[in-house]
């Protein structure tokens, strides 16, 4: 089950206690402290794991505690320090502390081993050992671990591909992924048949390939949460490119283009800014004897409206994929390129 979002609590554990204890020993009656530091709470540590895909193990598990650390004892034994616990995230999640009604990002899981503290644990309590001083011989104190920090969290998974298919319901866009890579997203004659992004390995030449992200259709009001929300949204952030696939059958396809384009500028107007390709999709839906004048029309308004291109495409005949592979494999790559410093 593909799981993108979870609260979960996270405890990190306490110090130990520092201990009290005066030497005793044989002919020394008043012998000095030897009381030991107790040991330090296990820190909450989030790794990223290229292996998970999911966060499914936190919509099951919430509460996450570390142990604490050992209390000192005499002959100025330090207490043994708790190991610390790690949670394993998928590569592309981001944690937000959402304690007491923050909601502030704390970390960011992109690369495969990396390990970032989430709750820090309490440091251990000094032992008497420690205060002892020319004017204070044998103090007869010592100091309390500290309390580990406690996080609520916030954890939501962001897709990271090279490419996000951007569109309606039933544009055909898990058609188009599962023709041209090995993924099996369902696909039926009705909208919102996706219900959870897939992923597909595009492969462009024997060493080459991307991957691509089909999010599930947007629909107008989207951003505002209508629909299936903004809880998809967020997967199209990460993504290098963007493709748009618009229905040729639909009533006006530069019309539905401009409202594609405004949801996602009202989610994130930094997305306008992503490199992007239009597919035209379903062009074997069109009668042959009318294909080419109905898709110049298309051609010709989207130039006069919207000022961009389209590349007509059949998922079913395979018209024109190769061509929107390559196109959207070098736009990757260009986005990929060093920016030249003014």
């Amino acid at each position: 089950m593909f799981i993108d979002y979870s609260r979960i609590k996270v405890f990190a554990g306490k110090g130990g206690n520092g201990c009290t204890s005066f030497r005793r020993e044989k002919f020394v009656p008043k012998g000095g402290p030897n009381g030991g530091d107790g040991g330090k709470g296990g820190d909450v540590i989030a790794v990223g794991d290229e292996n998970v895909n999911t966060l499914l193990k936190y919509r099951y598990n919430k509460q996450y505690k570390a142990k604490n650390g050992k209390h000192g004892s005499g002959k100025d034994q330090t207490g043994e320090s708790a190991k610390p616990i790690y949670l394993h995230f998928p590569l592309g999640t981001v944690i937000y502390n959402i304690t007491e009604g923050k909601h502030e990002k704390i970390a960011e899981i992109i690369h495969h081993g990396e390990e970032i503290i989430i709750a820090k644990a309490g440091r251990g309590g000094r032992g008497n050992t420690k205060f002892a001083s020319a004017t204070n011989k044998a103090p007869t104190y010592s100091e309390e671990g500290k309390e580990g920090e406690y996080f609520e969290l916030e954890v939501e998974l962001q897709l990271m591909a090279d490419v996000g298919l951007v569109g309606f319901p039933n544009a055909g866009k898990s058609t188009f992924l599962s023709n041209v890579s090995a993924a099996r997203p369902k696909i039926a004659d009705y909208e919102f048949t996706t219900l959870q992004p897939s992923l597909g390995v595009i492969k462009v030449s024997d060493y080459e390939s991307f991957v691509m992200a089909d999010i599930p259709g947007i629909i107008e009001g989207a951003s505002n949460g209508k629909g299936l929300g903004i809880q998809f949204l967020r997967h199209i952030e990460r993504t290098k490119v963007l493709l748009f696939l618009i229905d040729v059958n639909s009533e006006d396809p530069a019309e539905s283009y401009k409202i594609l384009k405004n949801e996602l500028h009202e989610y994130d107007p930094y997305l306008d800014d992503k490199p992007h390709l239009i597919a035209l999709t379903k062009i074997d839906t069109i009668e042959e004897n009318d294909k080419e004048e109905i898709l110049e029309k298309i051609r010709a308004h989207f130039e006069s409206i919207n000022d961009e291109n389209i590349i007509p495409i059949s998922s079913f005949t395979k018209k024109n994929v190769n061509k929107l592979l390559h196109s959207l494999f070098a736009k990757i790559k260009e986005y990929e390129k060093p920016q030249e410093m003014d």
